[in-house]
């Protein structure tokens, strides 16, 4: 798994030369030059770039349609791509869209119960949470979590992923303890699985560190956005989408704590980053600049 920024442009690198190569012997439309573009839209979203992400799952979505038909199991693995970087855009509405597409196909190819189903849900239960529509993310999360426990049991990185999300909506119900022991859970067998560096441990301990600060325990929340904030410079950089989420949520901590200068840089370096990578009108920029016109207060 590719952990850090040169990683990430050695894998551009290669997928590029890849798709060359095949556009060279296959042409443009060829099965393998989408395979070769959806790799390179994938390392384009972990590098930030959002647009260029977008146009190759696009440009990959469209040779597949043309040349497996439209409802190709290969194509829901597009729409699942393509609904992924829209919700990174902030294009909430198309996303769901999206996600809706791909169960949908998946469903006709595999059944309701195979663990690509458990994918399909999770992402749209994540839109859906965005949307605010935290009783349908909800079931979409615990079904995703049923399907994944039985084809993998209770300990597999797949369940801690689905235990998380669900935790996420927990969290945005009122439920903080059941947030907590769901966080808990998913840090537990991740760290288990990964060790206590990889960049899937800072996504568990930023979310534990958010549901500690909404239950006042704010000395347990800022080592959590702290320790998430350093497993990702280390992976990512210091100037990547990931990092503004982390390098926020500890300014809320900070925040509270009453460190406002500590907050003030924290918004700061988060919105900076942001306006580079989103477009203006994005919920994350106005977010972070709600948090720092709050410390004018």
């Amino acid at each position: 798994m590719l952990q850090d920024l040169g990683d990430l442009a050695g894998a551009r690198a290669a997928f590029e030369r890849a798709l060359k190569m095949d556009e060279a012997a296959f042409g443009p439309d060829h099965p393998n030059v989408a395979r070769d573009v959806n790799n390179l839209g994938s390392v384009l979203r972990d590098l930030g770039d959002l647009a260029g992400a977008r146009a190759a799952f696009e440009r990959a979505l469209k040779i597949f349609e043309k040349q497996l038909g439209e409802d190709h199991p290969n194509v829901a693995t597009l729409v699942n791509n393509l609904g992924g970087v829209l919700q990174d855009l902030g294009d909430l509405a198309g996303a769901r869209q999206a996600f809706e597409r791909a169960l949908k196909i998946d469903e006709a190819a595999f059944g309701p119960d195979h663990p690509k189903i458990a994918i399909r849900v999770n992402n749209l239960g994540g839109v859906l949470q965005d949307l605010g529509d935290l009783a349908g993310a909800r079931a979409a999360f615990e079904r995703a979590l049923k399907i994944d426990e039985a084809a993998f049991g209770p300990d597999h990185p797949k369940i801690a992923t689905d235990v998380n999300n669900l935790g996420g909506v927990l969290q945005d119900l009122g439920d903080l303890a059941g947030a907590r022991a769901a966080f808990e859970r998913a840090l537990k067998i991740d760290e288990a699985a990964f060790g206590p560096d990889h960049p899937k441990i800072a996504i568990r301990v930023n979310n534990l560190g958010g549901v500690l600060q909404d239950l006042g325990d704010l000395a347990g929340a800022r080592p959590a956005f702290e320790r998430a904030l350093k497993i990702d410079e280390a992976a990512f950089g210091p100037d990547h989408p990931k990092i503004a989420i982390r390098v926020n949520n500890l300014g809320g901590v900070l925040q509270d704590l009453g460190d406002l200068a500590g907050a003030r840089a924290a918004f700061e370096r988060a919105l900076a980053m942001y306006r580079k990578f989103l477009p203006p009108e994005h919920p994350n920029i106005k977010t972070v600049q709600r948090n720092l016109d709050s410390l004018e207060g």
